[in-house]
């Protein structure tokens, strides 16, 4: 993911539950397990711009965005090549 210093970032980007927790909380290590990204997605799921944040980190290799892993935006970005979901 680019940097992108403050002024540059999308508005909904103010709203986002995460402002202001630690980055490496929404970036953990691929060898942590799936319950080191437990704490991420409890934040993201009460998050009032989620989709937007989805929307955002869809094809992100790394990282949690709209409370999804990258195998869980992976397997969304599958899903709605088919026809078969939408978030």
């Amino acid at each position: 993911m680019t940097y992108l210093p403050p002024a540059e970032r999308p508005k909904w980007q103010q709203s986002a539950a995460c402002r202001g927790k630690p980055v490496e909380m929404f970036f953990v290590s691929a060898h942590a397990g799936v319950g080191a990204t437990r704490e991420a997605k409890i934040v993201c799921a009460g998050c009032p711009v989620r989709a937007e944040c989805l929307d955002f980190g869809i094809t992100e290799k790394f990282g949690i965005f709209g409370g999804l892993a990258e195998k869980e935006r992976r397997d969304l970005r599958r899903q709605r090549r088919h026809g078969r979901g939408a978030a």
